[in-house]
């Protein structure tokens, strides 16, 4: 007779799980922190998407609105396009808003994209999501509102980009004038030092410092959504959608709303947008009184956060590397500018503008681009502006854009604007019918 050991227990075998089985099984949900990107699937606002259709209504809504009596937007487009044709502005890749024909209609003011150069109407709409907390959910409130009060504000941004704002992200809170100025400063300084490079122990602990003072001050008013909410939403949103640019919204009387761009080339032109409206309705306020604060200066006073992503080495790399991958310092994303073709269904570009860092070119640097992209057109070679630093850090390259010429063909201008450029005679008949409403002989 077989005895078992003593202390022995026989247990029943277990099946190995099916391969579907774990696919389909949640993945481990990762903790909140303040110096590590977190994911939109741990934010505990609630997002209300407002669709295309939404968005063309609340136009239609604000053009009636405006119908009855010029406003200051209006002035400000009929001044934008006096400014236009006194200065005579033929730069292919500057900043143009455009009215020169019609009514006061979004099919009749145009823009030029910063990113393919193309000179578009805003007439375009989007997708807006909406990040709110559930009470205002539980109380029936709508979030056209929140859209409706800054739509001259996104229908200007939704047309300085061809591409990547088809979705426009915004994040409703109750923060004042003082603490939306504080929430500025303390994004721009996670995303200055955080993510992909580590920290030095007096920053981090600024940056705690900075979160648990805002954290504690909405906390003790019992104001919603609280401070981390608000942090972790916007940080993944940057992380995971990386979006041209996105809102913080604050639905208070005496504060205003602050408009986050993710690149210095998608921050407005100085040198258009100094004397914007400041959309608030009464006439004697001044200019600290505004209700979206829209980047007039320019970088001056826009607010970029920038993400960095880990950069890694090449195999085989120094000694000490282990000889795999291995993370180094982050590094900001190369950000891409293209002169295309006017015509919208068209993909022949003539010059490539690489940005290779967080700043955007000097002057000095955007004449010189222009020049080179000059000289393309007129059938002279051009060659990339790199620098002979070629093993700087991106840091210390500020100010500086390389300027890749195509070798497709070098456009044609309109002969009688001279603001877009076409890749054939057919392009620009076929894109003649929306062209034609703001073409004049410059």
């Amino acid at each position: 007779m077989q005895t078992k050991a003593r202390g022995s227990t026989a247990f029943p075998s277990i099946p190995a799980l099916d391969h579907h089985l774990l696919a389909v099984m949640p993945k481990r949900q990762r903790n909140y922190s303040i110096f590590h990107p977190p994911s939109l699937e741990m934010s505990e606002l609630v997002k209300t998407t407002l669709d295309h259709d939404s968005t063309d209504m609340l136009i239609e809504k604000w053009l009636e609105h405006r119908s009855n009596a010029h406003d200051a937007y209006h002035d400000w487009f009929r001044d934008v396009r006096e400014r236009k044709l006194y200065h005579r502005i033929t730069s292919h890749m500057k900043q143009i808003i455009a009215w020169n024909k019609g009514e006061f209609v979004p099919e009749n003011v145009f823009c030029r994209t910063v990113d393919t150069g193309r000179l578009i109407p805003l007439d375009r709409t989007w997708t807006t999501h909406v990040y709110h907390h559930h009470s205002m959910s539980e109380r029936k409130l709508s979030m056209l509102p929140v859209v409706f009060t800054m739509l001259p504000e996104l229908m200007l941004l939704r047309g300085m980009h061809d591409t990547g704002c088809d979705e426009i992200y915004i994040i409703v809170t109750d923060l004042k004038r003082q603490e939306m100025d504080d929430a500025t400063e303390y994004f721009k300084l996670v995303c200055r030092h955080c993510y992909g490079q580590p920290l030095k122990p007096s920053v981090e602990r600024r940056i705690q410092a900075e979160h648990m003072r805002l954290s504690h001050k909405l906390l003790s008013q019992h104001r919603t959504p609280c401070f981390p909410q608000i942090d972790l939403t916007l940080r993944a949103i940057l992380h995971e959608k990386r979006p041209r640019f996105l809102v913080l919204f604050s639905h208070q009387t005496t504060s205003y709303s602050q408009i986050f761009f993710t690149h210095p080339s998608y921050v407005p032109d100085e040198e258009i947008f100094y004397d914007y409206p400041t959309g608030c309705p009464n006439p004697c306020c001044t200019d600290d009184c505004e209700m979206i604060r829209f980047p007039r200066r320019g970088l001056e006073t826009a607010p970029v956060l920038q993400i960095r992503v880990p950069s890694r080495k090449k195999k085989g790399g120094k000694e000490g590397d282990g000889g795999g991958r291995t993370l180094v310092k982050g590094r900001v994303p190369k950000v891409k500018a293209k002169e295309m073709c006017n015509w919208i269904d068209c993909d022949v570009c003539f010059v490539e503008i690489v940005y290779r860092h967080a700043h955007r070119p000097r002057r000095g640097d955007q004449a010189s681009s222009s020049e080179s992209s000059g000289a393309s057109t007129s059938g002279e070679s051009t060659t990339s502006c790199s620098s002979e630093d070629g093993g700087l850090e991106d840091e210390e390259r500020v100010g500086e854009a390389d300027v890749v010429p195509k070798k497709v063909n070098h456009g044609q201008l309109c002969s009688k604007c001279k603001l877009v450029k076409y890749c054939s005679p057919e392009h620009q008949r076929m894109d003649w019918e929306e062209h034609k409403r703001v073409c004049v002989r410059n």
